[in-house]
């Protein structure tokens, strides 16, 4: 079925996959198998060559992780799309393909923990330069720029404050100086961004997350030219990671995405509420979220995402003793990292999932101690908001002795 010019949720469905071609199977077959039998000895030489098409062995390819790559890909906007074992087997082998000792990286401020470990204490460790720079202003990625700058990365919205950064300004300086951009886009999804449309590169996303959607599956996806997935998946994830996706993970993946479209929009409107209510709750001194008009980026926001997404980051009068006060209060929000579950879920990213950086790290980048990052999932809205509520009012929220 060609689905290349129908609607998102169209393409999310039945994208590249013909049940009558698979024995009217309407859910695409999984293909549990290591390897892959050749016709004759001179077909697998060629396809080892590749010089044919097919599939030798499920570390480089497989059937069914071959479905969600296209399926992905035609989401996002690009080319091809390469599966791989999670989010951060997403952004190492892409980075370990597009970098080599004496080039020099260009971050963003603000990165989810594990990704700021592996750029300080990975790639920082085998001889290439790390530089962080506030991508809010494009300006000063100008200004850092240099003839080693081979990548620019960012997140948008940044893990866990919400920072937004232009992809195409961003891009455009990047691609003045031949450097290649890669954007993080989980927390947005292609649902409501694609980096690719508006000048990036690759696109990196933790499936884990959103386009899992239910909490049960560890992956990772990424997105560019094919030349360029060819590259990472050949070299990046064959060779220096080995990070490859199992296809039983591919199709919970493919589940997924389904019902993406569905799955955003209650995530959107429950988190809109959500702001609302806590921007106008007592003790609730920040809160950071797109698709309010207090937030910074608000403007941006509008222009970049045709909805805001499920992910807030707020803080309270009484710092981070209020902060654990209010989280061990709720009785149905979850306390545990990971996002875009169904199930809402709240963590302390300080101790949490940025404790990869030092305080004094936190302080430069812009995650405060006190933050707390919210979740919020499909539950009824009045129920989120109630279990809030009860947590912010039950006794005062403020800081302990």
């Amino acid at each position: 079925m060609s689905t290349t010019s129908k609607s998102f949720s169209t393409r999310a469905i039945h994208h590249g996959y013909n049940p009558l071609d698979n024995e009217g199977a309407l859910t695409p077959p999984l293909h549990l198998t290591s390897t892959f039998a050749f016709e004759s000895a001179e077909a697998g030489g060629e396809m080892f060559a590749g010089e044919r098409p097919g599939h030798v062995y499920s570390r480089i390819s497989n059937p069914t992780l071959d479905l969600l790559e296209r399926r992905i890909a035609v989401l996002e906007g690009a080319e091809a799309g390469l599966a791989l074992a999670s989010g951060m087997g997403a952004i190492t082998a892409a980075l370990w393909t597009l970098l080599a000792p004496g080039d020099e990286i260009i971050v963003d401020k603000t990165l989810y923990g594990c990704t700021f470990a592996f750029m300080r204490h990975g790639l920082a460790k085998f001889g290439i330069k790390v530089t962080h720079v506030d991508m809010t202003d494009p300006d000063k990625l100008t200004a850092a720029m240099s003839e080693s700058t081979k990548v620019v990365y960012f997140e948008t919205p940044a893990n866990p404050n919400m920072r937004l950064v232009d992809i195409a300004a961003i891009s455009e300086i990047a691609h003045q100086g031949g450097a290649t951009v890669v954007v993080d886009n989980t927390y947005a999804t292609p649902y409501l961004t694609r980096p690719v449309e508006l000048g990036a590169d690759i696109v990196v996303h933790s499936a884990t997350k959103y386009l899992g959607g239910h909490g049960d599956v560890v992956a990772g996806l990424l997105v560019g030219t094919a030349e360029q997935v060819a590259a990472i998946r050949l070299f990046g994830m064959k060779d220096m990671t080995g990070a490859v996706m199992a296809p039983f993970n591919a199709m919970l993946v493919l589940r997924g995405l389904k019902t993406l479209a569905l799955r955003m929009d209650r995530h959107c409107a429950n988190a809109r509420q959500v702001a609302e209510m806590l921007e106008a709750s007592p003790g609730v001194t920040k809160v950071y979220y797109p698709g309010l008009a207090s937030f910074a980026q608000h403007d941006l926001a509008k222009r970049q995402m045709p909805g805001f997404g499920g992910m807030i980051a707020f803080e309270l009068d009484g710092g981070i003793d209020a902060g654990r006060q209010l989280m061990n209060r709720l009785s149905m929000i979850g306390r545990a990292v990971s996002l875009g579950d169904a199930e809402s879920l709240i963590q302390y990213p300080a101790s949490m999932t940025h404790s990869t950086y030092n305080p004094e790290e936190r302080a430069e980048y812009g995650i405060s101690d006190g933050l707390i990052r919210l979740s919020v999932g499909l539950e009824d809205i009045d129920d989120i908001i109630a279990d809030l509520h009860q947590a912010l009012t039950a006794d005062p929220i403020r800081a302990v002795a």
